[in-house]
């Protein structure tokens, strides 16, 4: 049976900023069963740019725009009523402001925790192995095996650190690896993982004891920062260090010394906290300006990715889908993925 198309008059106008061609696909599919008024902005959003969005309803940002008070300001100004987040993370957004406006704020809490925990398993297999380098000798010609020598994953410590679904979801592939789960989080403790042979410890025993450390908690004032130098001088030496969470968790000045001292072995990032403006980008043209950055990747052992992680098929379509379902839930209102200010 045939949808009834919504009213033009009745329907939603929602602009979405930073879109790229993936997610005009996959909007534009989902929107079939909703039928809003979609509009796709390339440009960033901030106080800027936020005139592109007066007379929308809605606008869709991604999570290196900037969702600050001036922005909101200029957003409100325009008509806009709600802030339709198509990321789990919403800390480039002043909420305080936004309740303040009468902005309603909405996430997609869950897309596929699947993804980001399958690529921070394969970063830890690339890096442990070496599989960039080895790549790229034998493109060369190069079959021999000097400085590619790994370790065995079986029998070793990994460490998560936040265990929500995406940090469960990566214990569980890591526990497939026959490792042993070290796990920190300030909420309750997983009775999943617990079953899985898990054991929760405050995060200085977790950094101690893991021979590979892996980031999976949200980005709030409390965790600004958690692997910072005297962070990193507890871990084990030569412990490997993954970050698919969020940039803002780790102080990216500390890194190079720790790399080039030896006491961290490894490092893979799939975000980074100056990533604003550089990520989701082609820079290829043009000198990498983040000289943080440019020497992190100057390391044999390092491997950095652009914000990935979430990027497969099946994520692409449960952010769209949840984005549009947010938004037909705040209009009829029903309960959605509302992002609370938090308490003074």
């Amino acid at each position: 049976m045939s949808r009834t198309p919504i009213p033009s008059q009745a329907r939603p106008r929602m602009i979405l900023f930073s879109a790229r061609q993936y997610d005009i696909d996959t909007f534009t599919d989902a929107n079939t069963a909703f039928q809003y008024d979609l509009h796709f902005q390339e440009s960033h959003l901030d106080a800027d740019t936020a005139v592109l969005a007066d007379g929308y309803d809605v606008v869709c940002p991604f999570v290196n725009d900037t969702v600050d008070a001036a922005t909101l300001e200029r957003l409100h100004k325009g008509g806009t009523r709600l802030i339709a987040l198509r990321s789990a993370g919403f800390n480039h957004v002043d909420l305080p402001a936004a309740q303040r406006l009468g902005i309603t704020v909405v996430r997609v809490p869950a897309y596929s925790p699947h993804a980001v925990a399958e690529h921070a398993a394969g970063l830890i297999l690339a890096l442990n192995r070496k599989l960039p380098r080895a790549v790229a000798r034998t493109r060369e010609g190069d079959f021999s095996l000097n400085g590619l020598l790994g370790f065995d994953l079986y029998g070793k410590t990994v460490g998560v650190v936040g265990t929500g679904i995406i940090g469960r979801c990566f214990a569980r592939v890591m526990a497939g690896f026959g490792m042993q789960v070290l796990a920190h989080d300030p909420g309750e403790p997983s009775a999943e993982l617990l079953a899985l042979g898990a054991r929760y410890v405050p995060l200085d025993a977790l950094l101690a004891q893991s021979d590979v450390v892996s980031l999976h908690c949200p980005l709030v004032p409390a965790t600004r920062h958690l692997i910072d130098r005297n962070a990193l001088a507890k871990m084990k030496r030569g412990a490997m260090l993954i970050n698919t969470g969020r940039g803002g968790l780790v102080e990216s000045s500390a890194l190079v010394e720790a790399l080039k001292s030896g006491q961290l072995g490894h490092l893979g990032l799939d975000v980074y906290e100056e990533e604003g403006g550089l990520f989701f980008e082609d820079h290829s043209d043009t000198p990498l300006q983040d000289d943080v950055l440019a020497r992190l990747l100057m390391f044999p052992n390092v491997i950095v990715t652009s914000h990935q992680a979430f990027f497969t098929r099946e994520a692409m379509n449960e952010i769209a889908q949840t984005t549009l379902r947010n938004v037909k839930a705040w209009r009829d209102g029903a309960p959605c993925n509302l992002v609370d200010a938090p308490h003074a």
